[in-house]
């Protein structure tokens, strides 16, 4: 499912216009994102956490030449999903 698809279920269940859904969506959206920015976790209780992890620096290789490189530490989006999520999964 993609962000039209997932805007257009919305829309026909709730009985909302999709430009609406899709203006909640994107707001919702871009919270995530800034709280992630701002090192933040969004928590939705049952449905799962939106949180930040550090990815330690690490060595690696460059794959034309074999050279070795340095990867630098870096934070990455991470999700981790909540009860209500896996019960309804299984």
């Amino acid at each position: 499912m993609n962000k039209t698809d997932l805007i257009n279920n919305i829309a026909a269940k709730s009985g909302l216009t999709k430009r609406d859904v899709e203006v909640v969506l994107n707001g919702f959206l871009g919270e995530v994102t800034d709280a992630l920015a701002g090192g933040d976790k969004v928590q939705l209780i049952g449905f799962g956490t939106f949180e930040t992890r550090k990815r330690s620096g690490r060595t690696g290789r460059n794959p034309q030449t074999g050279a070795p490189i340095t990867i630098a530490e870096s934070n990455i989006p991470a999700f981790k999903a909540g009860n209500k999520l896996k019960e309804a999964i299984k």
